[in-house]
């Protein structure tokens, strides 16, 4: 059923001939990757694999060296801006600035995006991440987990259409995590679509329709998780790369 409904979806994402060079270090190699809209996506992959600076990429943070890329049918290349505001990123990083309170640092993404009603949108976001009683308390102040937190609704503020995560569940007990999902997974009753990387397969083969599998640059595996579980995961992944997990 599932196949069928997002056979008629558009196209969130969709990368041709996608390269990034470093000097004389080639880390993506020719990306093709199509990605529907309200789809969820986990990409594993060894360190080194280019998971990072293929979210990069996507994200407008990093230019590619070559290729195309389609953000809800904007041309990043011309269209940047436009696509950016369709966007929102989560890493391991959290992007706040530690010296400002929660509220400050997300007026001021709110300004930087144009939001409307941002008091309203503030307290809002705020309480989908769980975090108002810490909402007038300096970054700096709170724990690592608390300001991924922060970072996660700051993300969120813009009502992005698609959501990149890298590693983004770190510092998080079980109950965040669960609470992030909650945030992410949709808003106004429709679905996100979701990029995600991370190191736990088994996390990531819960949260995804489908699996990448990236090693060195290179698209090496994809697959649907549907009937997929964590053992026959763990063979792919082994079979599909040369590292461990």
């Amino acid at each position: 059923m599932g196949g069928a409904n997002t056979a008629s979806q558009a196209l969130s994402v969709k990368v041709e001939g996608l390269t990034k060079s470093f000097g004389n270090r080639l880390t993506l190699r020719g990306i093709d990757l199509e990605v529907k809209q309200g789809e969820s996506v986990v990409i594993f992959g060894p360190n080194g694999a280019g998971k990072t600076t293929l979210l990069k990429v996507l994200a407008t943070i990093m230019n590619p060296t070559s290729g195309r890329i389609l953000i809800d049918g904007l041309d990043v290349k011309n269209q940047a801006e436009q696509a950016r505001r369709r966007i929102g990123i989560v890493t391991h990083n959290t992007f706040l600035y530690g010296n400002l309170t929660a509220y400050e640092n997300l007026d001021f993404y709110c300004r930087l995006y144009d939001v409307p009603g941002r008091q309203q949108r503030i307290q809002e976001i705020i309480e989908m991440v769980g975090m108002t009683p810490r909402l007038h308390q300096r970054v700096s102040t709170l724990s690592r987990g608390m300001q991924q937190r922060i970072s996660i609704a700051r993300s969120l503020l813009h009502k992005p259409a698609i959501m990149l995560l890298d590693e983004a569940e770190t510092g998080l007990d079980q109950q965040a995590t669960a609470m992030l999902w909650e945030a992410l997974a949709a808003e106004g009753g429709k679905r996100r679509t979701i990029i995600l990387t991370t190191h736990n397969l088994e996390r990531g083969l819960k949260v995804a329709e489908r699996v990448l599998i990236l090693d060195k640059g290179i698209i090496t595996y994809q697959g649907s998780t549907k009937a997929m579980n964590l053992p026959a995961l763990e063979r792919v992944y082994h079979s599909s790369t040369e590292n461990e997990p």
